[in-house]
């Protein structure tokens, strides 16, 4: 997990500056939120809301911009310097809060009527039994839960000369090390460190959230993704990435409530 810190502490220093994140047309007012999560939580107004590993913060104040009431937790201290200073720049009513997801229940008090988290968050954690018993914690009665993430199956496929071959196994989780040298906005590069991270399939991720006595609502499976993550992959005009002919989901959303 400390290498893992590091890591996303360097990644917010590049992505500040990166036409992936675009901070300048956020600064101008852009939603930086997607349609799936828009489509699962639809209007937000006068709601608290939790975001779990909200990086430097744009997607929570884009979910106050859009009337939520916003916290945003993430254990990088560079990540949460960023959003902070920027939320008080652009006079954006959202908080933020540094800390180990683990350890966020020592550190926040209170329940939320949203708690989400999106796009590329899972696989960095150890423990998903503990994660979704955090998410749980946060949850007040009657409320709601919404993961946006990419899809496990694309962890276990390569693009070899245009044809998708299987070189993953969904029996290992991991940790699985690498050294890492640049990050996947605009493929900037980095220091080099070492990072880790573990696989869940789908089934895992379903299993924890009901075992938290969490109620699953909605699982759906979507052929698109927000990046280009195989060479294969094409940008439709809607300017989100599919494979050719759909063979694989490559983002799932997870709606579940807390009785």
């Amino acid at each position: 997990m400390a290498s893992n810190r590091h890591a996303w502490d360097l990644r917010t220093r590049a992505h500040l500056g990166s036409q992936f994140y675009d901070v300048a047309s956020f600064k101008a007012g852009r939603i930086t939120l997607r349609l799936p999560e828009l489509e699962e939580l639809g209007d937000v107004r006068g709601r608290t809301l939790l975001h779990l590993q909200c990086h430097f913060g744009t997607d929570t104040m884009s979910w106050a911009r859009l009337g939520a009431i916003a916290t945003g937790a993430d254990f990088s201290t560079e990540a949460v310097a960023t959003a902070t200073a920027l939320a008080a720049e652009l006079d954006i009513p959202a908080r933020f809060v540094c800390a180990d997801l683990y350890d966020l229940p020592d550190v926040l008090d209170g329940q939320f009527d949203i708690v989400v988290t999106t796009y590329g968050v899972l696989h960095w954690l150890p423990d998903l039994d503990r994660w979704a018993r955090v998410v749980a914690h946060f949850l007040r009665s009657g409320g709601t839960f919404c993961l946006v993430e990419i899809h496990p199956a694309i962890s276990l496929v390569e693009d070899v000369a245009g044809r998708l071959e299987v070189t993953g196994s969904i029996v290992d989780l991991g940790p699985f090390e690498r050294e890492t040298v640049r990050t996947y906005a605009d493929d900037l590069a980095l220091p080099p460190h070492r990072e880790y991270t573990w696989y869940w399939p789908l089934g895992h991720v379903v299993t924890a959230l009901c075992d938290a006595g969490l109620r699953i609502e909605r699982l759906r499976e979507l052929p698109v993704d927000v990046r280009q993550r195989l060479p294969s992959m094409v940008r439709g005009e809607d300017g989100y990435w599919r494979l050719p002919g759909d063979p694989l989901p490559l983002l799932f959303t997870c709606v579940a409530t807390r009785p």
